[in-house]
């Protein structure tokens, strides 16, 4: 049976739910890839992740009877290409810096995405508000980055997991455009995702080794636990996303996510302890008030 791409409408009541418990779930997955870290090399945690949950996947597809469609294999490159970079930059980022920071820098992804939309997709251009809300997103980034407490890791490394960061985020942004731009739009959520796990798996294992350091590092059953609830909670929690992408504007899915950021650094502060600065407050108000702007429709 030809799968029916369902009509995007504006945001109700229930979509406003699912993304509200979709936000808790995002916002515990930093703190989960930052504990994994301590386990496993990180760019080789991205790549069993990739591998575990695209079985999983492919035996939920097989028993629901979706269709893998290899006759996407384009845009199942280039949308699983994004995918490995995006995780390849997160799991790297999380091993360099802190969650508090790296949750401003990575979940300002739809400030990316909203430029991208604004020339991209008709309906979804810059408006004066959102040109606003881009301005103080953007206003967070740079204080975050300009800004790092005394008890952080050293400048050096803290920078550059800061830099891979905002880069995973960019790449996040630009698996949304693939999958609005491409023929995998029509495509079943699942599918989306399993073209994403399937391609990344062997590229982020061929990079792993280029990170250095071995594959394990001291992997206990607390983090074989770890490994399994973020491989596959999290894994279902990006079809669950893909599934709303469908049905509501790309702009509206991608900009509810301000309460991940905070919900994330929140996390960070309280299950790891990690140190904030004064700016970090600011940077996180700053964002969510420019991803609110971000979010806002004119009517009528």
């Amino acid at each position: 049976m030809a799968y029916v791409q369902p009509q995007r409408r504006p945001l109700d009541l229930a979509g406003f739910w699912m993304l509200l418990g979709l936000a808790f779930v995002f916002g515990a997955n930093n703190v989960l890839i930052k504990l994994g870290n301590e386990g496993l090399q990180p760019v080789f945690f991205a790549a069993a992740r990739s591998v575990l949950a695209g079985a999983v996947l492919a035996a939920w597809m097989a028993w629901r009877r979706i269709g893998f469609r290899p006759d996407l294999w384009r845009a199942g490159l280039l949308i699983g290409s994004a995918f490995a970079a995006e995780f390849f930059f997160l799991f790297i980022a999380l091993d360099l810096t802190t969650v508090v920071r790296a949750s401003v820098l990575f979940y300002a992804m739809p400030l990316w995405l909203a430029v991208a939309a604004h020339f991209l997709f008709p309906g979804e251009r810059l408006t004066a508000p959102r040109m606003l809300g881009f301005g103080l997103g953007f206003a967070a980034v740079v204080l975050v980055l300009a800004g790092q407490a005394p008890g952080e890791a050293l400048a050096g490394q803290s920078l550059a997991g800061d830099l891979a960061a905002l880069a995973a985020g960019m790449c996040w942004a630009a698996i949304v455009i693939c999958a609005r731009l491409t023929p995998l739009q029509a495509a079943p959520p699942e599918t989306q995702l399993f073209w994403q796990l399937l391609v990344s798996a062997p590229l982020l294992m061929a990079l792993a080794p280029l990170y250095g350091g071995a594959f394990v590092r001291e992997f206990d059953g607390v983090q074989l636990a770890i490994f399994l609830t973020h491989s596959l909670a999290i894994a279902s929690g990006f079809v669950f996303w893909f599934w709303l992408l469908l049905r509501y504007p790309a702009s509206s899915v991608a900009s509810f996510s301000f309460l991940t950021p905070v919900l994330s650094a929140g996390l960070g502060w309280l299950a790891l302890g990690e140190p904030v600065t004064a700016a970090l407050p600011v940077a996180l108000a700053l964002l969510v008030a420019g991803l609110v702007l971000i979010n806002r429709r004119p009517r009528g």
